[in-house]
């Protein structure tokens, strides 16, 4: 696989064509790329006699990393308003449609949907890809506008906007995109829509749990918005245990099912997230105090 160091200045060259963009989202990009792709390598090294699709191909890889360090990029536009108001209207509009963004500043986001769309395996993987990027922006948007609102979200909303704004779907549709995944089918299949869902609400109650002393309103992390609406209520109990209820669904229906090779290592990998990738986070997703002020959001 291409050298750490190597995957990351790519990275980075291509975020500088990103306002605001941090070499932190890059970092972090490489990171949890790694972790991903060296846990479902063997799987991919299987399939590609069926697709062509080297697990160590460099182009492949780094278009990976630079989705993944885009994601973070958005987040954070959201969060800490790196970007104004309108430069992030047209970015989302550019990302989520594949066309030149309007405003300058911002080259890397048609440079990186022209890659991927060049790139896809399957072209419904890429029309895919647009769609959870729109869904993933507006969520976004929908839990900023939440946290500055005066009416807060049920636990239930919450959740519900939650599964978009961990971004999982745009994870899996890049790979599936770049290695040929067959997402595009398998998405035919209520099972694996169902197993997509389960691991998302996994994602999304990981990283609020693990990021609970550092975020920073109710529509960013559910404990937040649990303990302002119920005070007394043992908030990391409840929700250590609606992670494992949704853990044990998620093997349950894993255990029924067949998905092709690398689905149950992929999924596999993102349920063990919070202990595998959280936890040896040397920036964004610390949780000590020498992390200082880093948030965990997705």
């Amino acid at each position: 696989m291409i050298q750490t160091e190597r995957a990351l200045q790519q990275v980075l060259e291509w975020g500088r064509t990103l306002t605001g963009f941090a070499d932190e989202h890059g970092e972090e990009a490489v990171r949890g790329g790694q972790y991903i792709l060296q846990r479902i390598h063997p799987s991919l090294r299987d399939t590609s006699a069926r697709t062509g699709r080297d697990p160590q191909d460099e182009t492949l890889i780094v278009a990976f990393y630079r989705e993944l360090a885009l994601l973070f990029w958005l987040d954070d536009c959201n969060d800490l308003g790196l970007i104004a108001p309108e430069q992030l209207a047209a970015v989302e509009q550019a990302l989520g449609h594949g066309v030149p963004c309007v405003l300058s500043g911002f080259e890397g986001c048609a440079q990186l949907r022209a890659s991927l769309a060049a790139l896809a395996y399957d072209r419904r993987d890429y029309a895919r890809l647009l769609d959870y990027t729109r869904c993933y922006c507006a969520a976004l948007r929908a839990g900023h506008a939440q946290a500055a609102g005066a009416r807060r979200w049920s636990y239930a909303e919450y959740l519900h906007n939650g599964i978009d704004s961990i971004a999982y779907g745009n994870v899996f549709c890049c790979l599936s995109l770049l290695w040929g995944l067959d997402m595009a089918t398998l998405r035919a299949r209520p099972a694996f829509r169902q197993v997509l869902r389960l691991i998302s609400v996994i994602g999304r109650l990981q990283n609020d749990l693990h990021g609970r002393d550092k975020d920073r309103s109710a529509g960013d992390n559910a404990a937040i918005l649990l303990l302002q609406r119920y005070p007394a209520m043992p908030v990391v109990e409840f929700l250590n245990d609606e992670l494992a209820g949704h853990t044990r669904m998620l093997h349950r229906v894993m255990a029924e099912e067949c998905f092709p090779a690398p689905w149950g290592p992929l999924i596999e990998a993102m349920a063990a997230i919070r202990a595998q990738y959280y936890q040896t986070s040397t920036s964004r997703y610390r949780s000590d105090a020498a992390g200082g002020g880093q948030r965990a959001s997705a």
